[in-house]
């Protein structure tokens, strides 16, 4: 007993019960349906990358949280710490075979070796779509509408998307000679929700060597109005109308005409981390639960595949933070949590009538419901806790006499309802409602 190994798994990471799984994969499947509804179509990457490829165009931050080692070949290798920069050099890889605009979806695991916490793991799935070779509005907004669908269809209705554009705040340092500096610029402005304004003001007061200076960024990214509003303030601060303006206010015209306008803000602070964003940029809070973070976001990155390639590609994406908002929403107990997939249980009263039970479960599958038969003829207040465990609303009972007529009892588990001597015709009409 002594040589037996403590099981345990690693700070960060996390199993799964079928209770949770399920509701994972349930989500991911509407997810991906709707993905797939905006014409979006699937990829798939290596988990291990070559380090240079995924932090040639990364901050200090980022190197600090990737999984990185040396392989038994002697290469530099690291794990990938988000979907968006392997599809640049997947992009760049098979540009010769993809057509343009390519719209595709990947969703699966990601690894970043931060502090865990609430809602933050080092091992977490991301679900992601993009577009790439079309730099337009229109191609901006379907991401947008993507994401708000998508949040949609599990149930995920009461949420801010916080939208923004980098070209015009690039504009307004610009303005302020500070240009040279907008990725630390970028970056702090980017932890005011976290830090605080007056930790900004701080780090800013560093960056820029003016509190003058600092003065007037906290303004710009503190505006308020509507969206055409502040939109108008963002324009007017940053030396006039120029495309990056209007591409804000085509983007929403296009909500204002598909009747979705009211769950987009324009918001001036957010302005994402990552150096490889160019253009419009978003973040998503939950609105009864902000303090958890962002559980979607993304935007426009022109220049990211030109790091592997000659030709400038312009992308933009977005991507769903899936644990972190399921943290979310288990926090706001709004989940349904499932332990089986199954209908219907077979329950054994009776070792010998196995045959008749696999008979009736093979003509409930064949009518589309999900059923399993208990295998052995334990008691029956057993077999009840394991559906009970497994959250299975409907019991088939078959004593002697329904065995040979070929019938059973149906029994709502929930209700304790039975419907008593029917086929498996009549069941399947009661099951399926």
């Amino acid at each position: 007993m002594n040589n037996l190994i403590q099981p345990k798994i690693l700070k960060g990471f996390r199993d799964f019960l079928p209770t949770s799984e399920i509701l994972r994969t349930d989500l991911i499947e509407k997810i991906t349906n709707v993905y797939r509804s905006f014409g979006f179509v699937p990829i798939d990457t290596p988990v291990l990358e070559y380090t240079e490829i995924l932090l040639r165009k990364s901050n200090g931050e980022t190197e600090k949280q990737v999984f990185r080692f040396e392989d038994n070949g002697g290469r530099d290798v690291a794990m990938r710490f988000d979907l968006t920069v392997p599809f640049a050099r997947f992009t760049a890889e098979h540009y010769s075979e993809l057509y343009l605009p390519f719209k595709r979806y990947h969703i699966a695991k990601v690894w970043r070796g931060e502090k865990p916490q609430a809602g933050r793991y080092r091992e977490f799935v991301q679900c992601d779509v993009d577009t790439v070779g079309s730099d337009t509005a229109a191609a901006d907004f379907e991401i947008l509408n993507a994401m708000k669908s998508a949040l949609s269809a599990i149930g995920v209705d009461d949420i801010t998307i916080n939208v923004n554009h980098r070209g015009i705040f690039n504009r307004f340092l610009s303005k302020l000679d500070l240009l040279d500096k907008s990725e630390d610029i970028l970056r702090s402005v980017d932890k005011l929700a976290k830090v605080g304004q007056e930790a900004v003001v701080n780090e800013l007061i560093q960056i820029t060597q003016s509190p003058e200076k600092s003065n007037k960024i906290i303004e710009y990214i503190s505006a308020k109005g509507s969206f055409l509003e502040i939109l108008a303030q963002l324009e007017e601060m940053a030396g006039g109308p120029a495309e990056d303006t209007q591409r804000m206010k085509d983007i929403y015209n296009m909500m204002c005409a598909s009747g979705i306008e009211s769950t987009y803000v324009l918001n001036p602070s957010i302005t994402r981390g990552l150096d490889y964003y160019t253009g419009v940029v978003y973040e998503t809070f939950l609105n009864k639960l902000p303090s958890i973070g962002s559980v979607c976001s993304g935007g426009r990155y022109d220049n990211l595949a030109g790091l592997y390639m000659k030709e400038k590609v312009p992308g933009v994406g977005t991507s769903i933070g899936l644990d972190r908002l399921i943290a979310g929403l288990e926090q706001l107990g709004v989940t349904e949590k499932k332990g089986s997939y199954l209908d219907a249980e077979i329950f054994c009263q009776n070792n010998e009538h196995a045959v008749e039970y696999q008979k009736i479960a093979a003509l409930l599958r064949k009518n589309g419901v999900k059923v399993e038969v208990f295998p052995e003829a334990k008691k029956m207040n057993q077999q009840y806790n394991v559906t009970e465990a497994k959250n299975i609303p409907w019991g088939i009972l078959m004593n002697d006499e329904n065995v040979k007529n070929g019938t059973f009892t149906l029994k709502n588990l929930r209700t304790r309802e039975m419907f008593q001597d029917i086929s498996v015709e009549e069941a399947v009409k009661i099951i399926k409602g």
